[in-house]
C-alpha cells in the first residue's frame, strides 16, 4: 500500500468516526501533497517525496507549538500538538543516537573527511541514508561534533 493510499484510507476512516482533528489534518496534508506535485509538474508524488512534505508540515507544527507556548495559548498548543502526532504516524521510525552516529562515522570513512571543512561532503553522503528518520539539524550537530573531535 502506497503512502497516498494509506492517507486516503485513514481519511475515510476518520470521516466515518467523526474525528474532526484527524480529518482536518489529513485534508491539509493531502492539499500540501497536491501543491507539491503541481510545483514539480507531476500528477502525483512518490512515497519519498510525500515523506518530505510530511516532514515540512511537521516542522511547521512544531514551530507553531513553540510560538503558541511562548504566547500562552494552551488551546492552540494542544491543537497543533495533536496534528503533529497525527503526522508523525506517517513517518518511519526515528533513528537512535547510536544508529545515527554509526551512519555518520561510516560516511566520514567513505568521504575521507577530516575536520570541519569536510562537513558538506559528509552531510551529502549521510542525508539520503537517513531520509525521514532524523531531523537535519540533529544530524548537522552530530556531524560537527564528530568532525570537530575527529
Amino acid at each position: 500500500m502506497t503512502l497516498t493510499e494509506r492517507i486516503n484510507d485513514d481519511l475515510k476512516a476518520a470521516m466515518k468516526s467523526r474525528d474532526e482533528a484527524k480529518v482536518s489534518t489529513l485534508r491539509m496534508l493531502k492539499a500540501a501533497v497536491s501543491n507539491a506535485a503541481i510545483q514539480k509538474g507531476k500528477a502525483g508524488l512518490e512515497d519519498g517525496e510525500i515523506l518530505e512534505v510530511i516532514q515540512r508540515s511537521l516542522k511547521q507544527h512544531q514551530e507553531s507549538v513553540e510560538a503558541f507556548t511562548k504566547g500562552g495559548r494552551a488551546d492552540l498548543v494542544q491543537k497543533e500538538s495533536r496534528e503533529a502526532e497525527i503526522l508523525k504516524g506517517y513517518l518511519p521510525a526515528a533513528l537512535s543516537e547510536a544508529e545515527l552516529k554509526a551512519l555518520i562515522q561510516e560516511a566520514v570513512r567513505e568521504t575521507g573527511a577530516g575536520g570541519p571543512q569536510g562537513m558538506g561532503a559528509v552531510m551529502k553522503a549521510v542525508m539520503p541514508k537517513i531520509k525521514g528518520r532524523a531531523d537535519g539539524k540533529r544530524v548537522s550537530d552530530l556531524v560537527k561534533q564528530i568532525l570537530g573531535a575527529g
